[in-house]
């Protein structure tokens, strides 16, 4: 019991110094906030230096460029919520492809052509959304 009791004082004691110690502000405490200051502000460097280069590769397409595969896609449509049929060009041949949560299935395989999109000549051009916006509130603000 006598040793149980010498332990509980032994810990009060350096609880209380070491609360004494933590009310009173020390030199070495100002020093550890600029060392954490320093720490920050070069995490800070190295995250906008990393932001920067990773800006400077989208830019210039270097990450495009960097694992050049075998298979592109040419197009897609969604036909559901979570469901879309995807054109896979391969080699010479393009594969049309269902995908669905859980399941890719090949539903064609067509020979490969050279435009996927065609315009109609006497489709009107098409406007742009600032036009439609503006035209869309002068309506509004007219009636």
């Amino acid at each position: 019991m006598n040793g149980v009791r010498a332990t509980f004082v032994a810990l009060l004691t350096a609880a209380a110094s070491g609360a004494q110690a933590a009310a009173a502000p020390s030199p070495a405490a100002s020093a550890s906030a600029g060392s954490l200051f320093q720490v920050l502000l070069g995490l800070v460097a190295v995250l906008a230096l990393m932001a920067g280069a990773a800006w400077l590769l989208k830019r210039f397409g270097l990450a495009k460029n960097a694992g050049s595969s075998t298979a592109r896609i040419v197009g897609g449509v969604s036909v559901g919520s979570r469901e879309r049929v995807i054109v896979v060009e391969v080699a010479d041949q393009w594969i049309v492809v269902g995908v669905a949560p859980g399941r890719v299935n090949a539903l064609a395989t067509l020979p490969r052509q050279e435009s996927a999109v065609t315009l109609e000549a006497d489709a009107p051009p098409a406007k742009n959304f600032a036009a439609w916006l503006k035209q869309t509130i002068d309506k509004r603000n007219a009636g």
